[in-house]
């Protein structure tokens, strides 16, 4: 790829689909039993859907917009017999233009797969309003937040515009989009049916390393709040995920078999410690020394250093084994690091000829807190025991956690753990955690494909067979 076309993706989120998937689709959505009078397509580029929906459907109107007026010259030239207009979807009265068009409707499409902000920080103006004038139901929630998927809004608005109508919208999305555009018109009861989301190969026909799939939705009238899962588009279904409690679940019949366990006063779960400087925090042992992460060795006072467990150290069955040491310069929230000064002065000193990267950190959760803080401190963070799971897996393995030779092992911000008052109660939360029916009650919940697949709100809607949910660790 040249570093123009590199530039294009970046900034427009510009993937053009490739001709064989957009037949692909086509004879999918074909064996779906769609027929549209119409096939409109948002921002279709140089046409490849289009020109697989007029071999697919040759008797349909063919609609198409796009703001690249190279794009909308090519597609006229290969497409003579469609209508292509030069239009920007962002600023596109939907209602308005689609309402002329003859029923029924396939809204086709693959929106730029770029965030707002990205656009933003590119300095792009082909962004959407900031408003949302016309106050449609739905729209203004995701143009009012600070960062949004722009294919997310682009499909999200094709959905309210053929509301009501004769009309099935499909788009190529992120599968993470694609579940939060269903999540979100399945809460506000939009009346859509027939919801499916079947996989593709993004790396092979886009060159993109993201889970991607198509959305398939008709808006005709009301459904369930239930949608098919397929790994292919000529595929069986896998699965059905749907709304559950007003939370989107991976397993709608799995989330159906353990209602039982769910609760609303589930366990307080907690992240571990957010430091954002691994090369100043986290130790490591060497020769019986230790060492940072930019090669020092390192002189500090032992009362200050813990066993640190991260994600990956508990990822597998066996138990964890730490593979690195955290400073920690402050127990609770609201103490101040300034007080090692007098209680831990080589761990103070080692901090002060480390304070410009310190100061350097980027998150704004430091600014206004004392100088070398760090976040997810409490009491609860030196737990003699606790009960850990790593967030950032998919498979649900939990790991009952002592002290390693006296000392209190902490976890990093990636991993959730609770608080156990004793080992046999950090063991029987564990062993309760890892059965079934709990294994279902979580894997059903979660997404194996989003960035953190499992949160704190996850594990707190856990209450258990035989406890009440308030308290998840007895001894």
């Amino acid at each position: 790829m040249n570093d123009s076309a590199d530039a294009r993706r970046r900034e427009f989120g510009d993937f053009q689909t490739p001709d064989a998937l957009a037949a692909a689709v086509c004879r999918t959505l074909r064996r779906w039993r769609i027929r549209p009078a119409t096939v409109i397509e948002p921002t279709c580029g140089r046409g490849a859907l289009l020109a697989a929906a007029a071999h697919t459907w040759p008797t349909a109107r063919l609609v198409g917009f796009d703001i690249d007026r190279g794009y909308v010259a090519a597609a006229r030239r290969a497409l003579p017999y469609a209508t292509i207009e030069h239009a920007d979807a962002f600023r596109t009265d939907w209602h308005a233009r689609l309402a002329t068009l003859p029923e029924p409707w396939l809204v086709l499409g693959n929106p730029p797969w770029v965030t707002n902000a990205a656009l933003a920080t590119l300095g792009s103006g082909n962004r959407p309003a900031r408003a949302n004038p016309e106050r449609r139901r739905g729209i203004d929630a995701i143009t009012g937040r600070s960062n949004f998927d722009v294919s997310e809004w682009i499909t999200r608005t094709c959905i309210d515009a053929a509301a009501g109508r004769r009309a099935a919208v499909a788009m190529l999305l992120k599968t993470s989009v694609a579940r939060r555009v269903l999540r979100d018109v399945w809460r506000e009861g939009r009346s859509v049916r027939d919801a499916r989301i079947v996989g593709v190969d993004a790396a092979a026909a886009f060159g993109a390393r993201v889970a991607a799939g198509l959305l398939f939705l008709r808006t005709d009238r009301r459904g369930t709040a239930i949608a098919e899962v397929r790994e292919r588009l000529d595929a069986s279904p896998v699965r059905r995920i749907g709304l559950g409690d007003g939370e989107l679940v991976a397993d709608f019949d799995g989330w159906h078999a353990t209602q039982a366990l769910a609760t609303d006063r589930g366990a307080t779960w907690r992240s571990g410690v957010k430091h954002d400087c691994a090369a100043v925090f986290e130790l490591r042992e060497a020769d019986g020394a230790w060492m940072n992460g930019i090669g020092e060795r390192v002189d500090v006072e032992p009362e200050v250093v813990y066993p640190l467990l991260k994600s990956a150290d508990l990822a597998h069955d066996a138990p964890p084994t730490p593979r690195r040491h955290v400073l920690l310069p402050q127990r609770t929230l609201g103490e101040d690091p300034a007080r090692l000064a007098a209680l831990a002065p080589r761990a103070w000193a080692y901090l002060m000829r480390h304070a410009a990267r310190l100061d350097a950190r980027a998150s704004r959760i430091y600014r206004d807190r004392p100088r070398f803080s760090v976040f997810g401190v409490g009491d609860y963070t030196l737990a003699s025991h606790k009960v850990a799971i790593a967030g950032l897996y998919a498979t649900p393995r939990f790991h009952a956690i002592a002290p390693i030779d006296g000392r209190p092992v902490v976890a990093d911000d990636t991993v959730y753990f609770h608080p156990c008052p004793s080992r046999r109660a950090a063991l029987a939360l564990a062993r309760e955690l890892n059965a079934e029916p709990a294994r279902t009650f979580f894997t059903a919940r979660l997404f194996a494909d989003a960035k953190r697949p499992v949160t704190a709100a996850l594990l707190g809607r856990y209450g258990g067979s035989k406890r009440d949910g308030a308290d998840a660790c007895r001894p």
